[in-house]
């Protein structure tokens, strides 16, 4: 059985709640950021970079080892993907600086694959391959917001419904209704007030 994509967060309150952004590249988006983001950073070391990446979508078996000029490199293509996502949730044009960033980072290689035949096992398995790098870690990011912003999903990039909640994620639902960044916390908060409010008018 495949794990359940999308990261655990936690709200103010510490309760843990599971957030699927839909894609690799916003997974990146919660670890941190400029401006009001800032107090959500957790890329404090290059280890974190690495730590992020082993509970990611990506699920690497084996730490990338990252600099701190790749740490550098991953806030700043973060800043340009929170940028991006806000920009196209909002039907505004991206910025040329950010489509830089994102298509710079994309032109390195990415991290390597290869294929495994589990012990005793009939079929194959892909596997990140070794000597993955911050850059190959990076790049590969990039490569998923390329395709994310440029393919026919770019559309339904959306910001989450709650007024005091920023997370962004795209919807990759068939009906392309999602209005929060997770029912267990956003949706649960709209469900509890429109029913307070419904019992307040009664």
């Amino acid at each position: 059985m495949e794990p359940a994509t999308g990261l655990v967060l936690h709200s103010p309150e510490g309760v843990p709640y599971r957030f699927d952004p839909g894609a690799l590249c916003l997974e990146l988006l919660p670890t941190g950021g400029p401006g009001g983001h800032a107090r959500y950073e957790v890329l404090h070391e290059p280890v974190n970079l690495a730590v992020w990446a082993s509970r990611s979508r990506l699920r690497v078996s084996s730490l990338p080892e990252v600099t701190e000029v790749e740490l550098a490199a991953a806030k700043e293509l973060r800043a340009a993907l929170w940028r991006m996502a806000v920009d196209q949730a909002y039907g505004r044009a991206p910025r040329p600086q950010d489509v830089a960033v994102v298509n710079d980072t994309a032109s390195g290689p990415p991290l390597p694959v290869r294929l495994l035949r589990p012990d005793g096992g009939t079929g194959w398995r892909r596997e990140w391959g070794p000597g993955a790098t911050g850059a190959h870690l990076l790049s590969t990011v990039a490569r998923d917001a390329v395709d994310l912003f440029g393919g026919p999903y770019a559309r339904r990039i959306r910001e989450c419904a709650a007024d005091d909640c920023q997370l962004v994620f795209v919807d990759t639902s068939r009906p392309g209704r999602r209005r929060w960044c997770s029912m267990e916390r956003c949706g649960n908060r709209h469900k509890v007030r429109a029913l307070r409010a419904r019992r307040e008018e009664e």
